[in-house]
């Protein structure tokens, strides 16, 4: 599987709750850390994305997607520790220790797979 099938849905997971942290209880923080982090998670998505298009591996991309997962699930896991409420902040740092686990594996098994070229 490759990263970005799963790094822009998640990153617009992030971006969502951020807006909604946002919309419901005015956070700004939320917004800021979420949209933020979520849109450069989109971002990295997008530009491992084009790297496979062009039969290439995106190791910008990779760590970019690697360091936001897990300072998410950081600073989340943080959080769930302090106020124990599994929404938001047990939620997201779940799926973002996920996310950086498969992140660490793409990473040490070399990235995407390019498929051969066959003429």
């Amino acid at each position: 599987m490759h990263d970005f099938c799963f790094t822009i849905p998640y990153g617009l997971i992030v971006v969502c709750g951020g807006l909604l942290g946002y919309a419901t209880k005015g956070s700004t923080s939320s917004l800021a850390g979420g949209a933020g982090t979520g849109f450069l998670l989109v971002l990295a998505g997008y530009l491992s994305l084009r790297a496979f298009g062009k039969q290439k591996n995106s190791y910008l991309a990779l760590i970019l997607e690697t360091a936001c997962a897990a300072t998410l699930t950081w600073v989340m896991g943080q959080r769930y520790t302090q106020t124990s409420k599994i929404i938001p902040a047990g939620l997201v740092a779940g799926i973002s220790a996920l996310m950086t686990g498969f992140y660490i594996y793409k990473i040490a098994t070399g990235g995407n797979r390019i498929p051969p070229k066959t003429e």
